[in-house]
This record gives structure tokens, sequence and C-alpha cells, in this order.
């Protein structure tokens, strides 16, 4: 069965997504910051990605690039949920189960 088409306020949501970085900034693992998982040329790429589902697809393939790593994606999340609030935006980022 296909999957229903995300709604204009689910893109709005999306589309108004800070940046992924969570503020640590420090490159290691194949120049890939510890804190986000994002190269310097992904962090500099985020903002121009306006669109809600280029945002969501962004956010999407961190997380499953996260989960693939010996990294728990949960600590990302956490931080990036505390990062959108104290911004004043929307999380798009749903709870789990």
């Amino acid at each position: 069965m296909s999957q229903a088409a995300p709604s204009d306020d689910a893109l709005d949501l999306w589309a108004d997504a800070p940046s992924p970085c969570v503020d640590v900034c420090k490159y290691k693992r194949q120049g890939r910051c510890i804190g986000c998982s994002m190269t310097k040329e992904e962090k500099q790429a985020f903002p121009r990605s306006g669109s809600g589902e280029a945002k969501k697809a962004f956010i999407e393939g961190l997380m499953e690039r996260l989960a693939g790593s010996t990294r728990n994606p949960a600590f990302w999340v956490m931080s990036y949920r505390r990062k959108c609030e104290m911004e004043g935006v929307g999380c798009p980022i749903r709870e789990e189960g």
C-alpha cells in the first residue's frame, strides 16, 4: 500500500525546521561532526534546501546515517528537539513509540 502524501501543515513544519546542527561542531569520523554527523559541506548546504520536502529528506537521511553508525540517534533527536524549542519553532521529528 502506498504512503499518503504529507499534508501542507506537515510540510510547513519541515520547511521551518532549523539546521540539524546541534552546535557541537567537532569533526572526526571521516570528516563528520560528532554532534550531528554532517560534513562541513552538508552544514553549509542545508539552509539552501528550503522546501519542506527537501529538508525532510535531508533530515531523514541523516537519521538513517546515525542509526547505521555506532551512535544512538536518540541523543541527536533529543538535542535537536531542544534546539527547535529554543528557537521557538515546531520540531518536525515526532516522538517515537
